[in-house]
């Protein structure tokens, strides 16, 4: 993998990242996420509904950035693939911190990778989806709609999983063993979003009402240590 996708998946990224936990700070709220192992359980079913999904959709970017042209067409194409990305995404806290999301991540790639795709989806888009802008981003990178999937799908799990570490002081090292034993679930998810069809309106949507709930619990908190 170029170098240059290793710092779009590297947390320390300048993207705000680190403000959100992915729903986990409302799991753990909920008493629903209490050790490793529930931590275990709670970012295998996250990568396996949100995870395909934002994977599916930042894949599909990547595959149109490679393709950008300066036209009106094209302009239309990533309101598109934004609006698919706001279809898949029920709940409004959550569309809300996915779109602040990609906001920071589209100011810190336009400064970073500096390429005529992120011009385009700046001007077409005034609020895009996290997973639209890094796949936008990865083809900046010259890198392929595999490889923004699995970055995507790398997120999906080491953002919470990180949470978890500040939110329930768990041992870093026992939770980097279950990162580690949910690789071979991020390279399968991956895949899977790599292959959607080019129809966008068929990509992945599975469901997951629990994190949908818990994301508006955690939007009407009262006190909270991340945004989502």
């Amino acid at each position: 993998m170029d170098a240059r996708l290793l710092l779009l998946a590297d947390s320390r990224l300048p993207a705000g990242g680190h403000a959100h936990s992915g729903g986990l700070e409302a799991a753990v709220t909920a008493g629903a996420v209490k050790d490793v192992a529930g931590l275990a359980d709670f970012l295998r079913g996250r990568l396996a509904t949100s995870g395909l999904v934002n994977a599916a959709l930042a894949a599909a970017a990547c595959a149109h950035a490679h393709t950008h042209t300066q036209t009106p067409a094209d302009a239309q194409a990533w309101e598109r693939l934004n609006a698919e990305a706001d279809a898949r995404t029920p709940s409004l806290a959550q569309r809300q911190a996915s779109c602040a999301q990609g906001r920071s991540l589209l100011r810190a790639a336009r400064t970073t990778w500096p390429h005529p795709a992120l011009e385009a989806l700046a001007a077409a888009v005034r609020k895009p989806h996290h997973p639209i802008v890094l796949g936008a981003s990865a083809a900046a990178g010259n890198g392929t709609p595999h490889q923004a999937a699995t970055i995507t799908a790398y997120g999906a799990i080491t953002g919470p999983a990180s949470a978890a570490v500040r939110l329930l002081g768990l041992d870093p090292l026992a939770v980097h063993r279950a990162l580690a034993e949910l690789a071979p679930d991020v390279d399968t998810i991956a895949t899977e979003a790599a292959a959607a069809p080019d129809d966008w309106t068929a990509l992945p949507a599975p469901s997951a009402p629990i994190l949908d709930l818990y994301a508006e619990l955690h939007m009407s908190a009262d006190l909270r240590l991340f945004e989502s």
